[in-house]
């Protein structure tokens, strides 16, 4: 036990208990902050349902409300009015905004709402290189005139913004995203190719065409937008966030456990409930409202497989980190092979400081060769188990591999220190709560 204070940032996690209980996830980060930037284009009030409290929507309600939106709660809902958009200084955003990669979203409303858009450098996790580029080159092509100064980027529309065609080299959400939120109020047809389907982008045309927008999703990833002069507020429930039901998931497997997680969809999960299972995992689906999944351990050996991260509707490279810390306790050998970012297995090095054996590679050991083969990026893994984790002093580097840390701290003997635990509030809501309803033993 630790005996001094830590400081506001440190969790003590007292591991080596399964844990038991039920959690509930509610809206889907990587859905309820575009949903919210989506309002801006509306000419009446958005209401938005189940927005958890996480510092990512913080973040964007910040920055919408320096851009003059009214942002109010009543009835279990965000309330969002646009009706008042104006410009905001870059320096204040770069303030509300900090290494959120959200105000380039803002763009193409803004562009929309008052011909100009104005965004900071931008930073966010550190798990690789994800460039602005494309995002600047779309929406030239769309139209907008971009220079750039000594604080960003600044953005006009001299002439408006049109319709145009376009073809990602890779199905990136961010991209496609940046596409829709533009291509819905641009005059003309826009179509994309290559582009992201995964539910949270689904999720978001839903909202988009709430709100009067016209958009067909073809087949090979094909997405057209026929531009509309107008749209209105939406109401709208968003999906619920299936890395972090995977999360705990992965949690209950680790530790022995049994967690059922309320609001969790099957539909949403479909690839990771297969791996799961594969591992030796349990899971039942409560088809009830807001019923959830039950994920559990049935006791026994937990079987090592070979995966490959890839996006929707792949294994999702957000559910990779957290089923890891479960594989270490895997008898044989674990293979991962990590296709969607070239940087995400640095956190395997705290793994192996608490007995895990990990070993990463520049060779793409799945089953197809990808686009970080051969460029120096160690982005395959080989886990060997099972391992007898111990506790340790960690340091949280991103968001995933920061709870994927906490897992391994709570499936460890003994005390581990998890240093800049405030990162895991960007993206999971309450979850020392939560911690605490399952019964883990943790200390601020």
């Amino acid at each position: 036990m630790i005996s001094s204070p830590l400081p506001a940032d440190v969790l003590a996690v007292h591991g080596g208990s399964p844990l038991h209980g039920e959690v509930r996830v509610r809206g889907a980060k990587n859905l309820v902050s575009k949903a919210m930037v989506a309002a801006l284009l509306a000419d009446s009030p958005s209401r938005l349902y189940e927005v958890p409290h996480i510092r990512d929507v913080d973040v964007v309600r910040g920055l919408l409300e320096l851009h003059g939106v009214r942002i109010s709660e009543g009835d279990g809902a965000l309330v969002l009015d646009p009706a008042n958009v104006e410009r905001a200084a870059v320096d204040e955003i770069h303030v509300h905004a900090g290494s959120s990669r959200i105000p380039i979203l803002l763009c193409g409303p803004m562009l929309h709402r008052l011909g100009q858009a104005v965004i900071p450098d931008l930073g966010g996790c550190h798990i690789g290189p994800r460039p602005v580029d494309f995002h600047m080159q779309a929406l030239r092509d769309f139209g907008a005139v971009v220079d750039k100064t000594d604080r960003g980027l600044e953005l006009t529309a001299p002439n408006g913004l049109h319709g145009t065609k376009l073809q990602l080299p890779y199905p990136s959400v961010g991209a496609t995203e940046q596409v829709l939120l533009t291509a819905v109020m641009a005059e003309g047809v826009t179509e994309l190719a290559n582009a992201a389907v995964e539910p949270e982008i689904i999720d978001l045309i839903c909202i988009l065409q709430k709100m009067g927008a016209i958009i067909t999703v073809h087949t090979d990833r094909v997405i057209e937008v026929q531009g509309v002069p107008r749209l209105e507020g939406y109401v709208h429930r968003p999906v619920p966030d299936r890395i972090e039901a995977a999360s705990w998931a992965a949690a209950a497997l680790a530790t022995g456990g049994d967690v059922t997680v309320r609001g969790a969809r099957q539909a949403d999960m479909m690839t990771f409930l297969n791996v799961f299972r594969s591992v030796g995992g349990a899971y039942e689906v409560d088809d009830a409202h807001d019923g959830g999944i039950r994920f559990w351990h049935p006791g026994g050996e937990l079987n090592a497989v070979a995966l490959e991260t890839d996006v929707h509707p792949g294994f999702m490279t957000d559910w990779q980190q957290p089923l890891v810390v479960a594989l270490t306790q895997a008898r044989g050998l674990s293979i991962v092979h990590e296709t969607v970012y070239e940087q995400r297995l640095g956190y395997t090095t705290a793994l192996n400081q608490m007995g895990a054996t990990i070993q990463v590679y520049r060779d793409c050991l799945g089953g197809t060769p990808c686009r970080f083969g051969r460029r120096n990026f160690t982005h395959s893994a080989v886990i060997a188990g099972p391992s007898k984790l111990h506790g340790a002093d960690l340091t949280i580097p991103d968001l995933r591999a920061g709870f994927s840390h906490l897992i391994a701290a709570l499936a460890a003997e003994g005390t581990s220190r998890v240093f800049g635990v405030e990162l895991i509030n960007r993206g999971y809501e309450d979850f020392e709560a939560k911690l605490a309803a399952l019964g883990a033993h943790v200390d601020r």
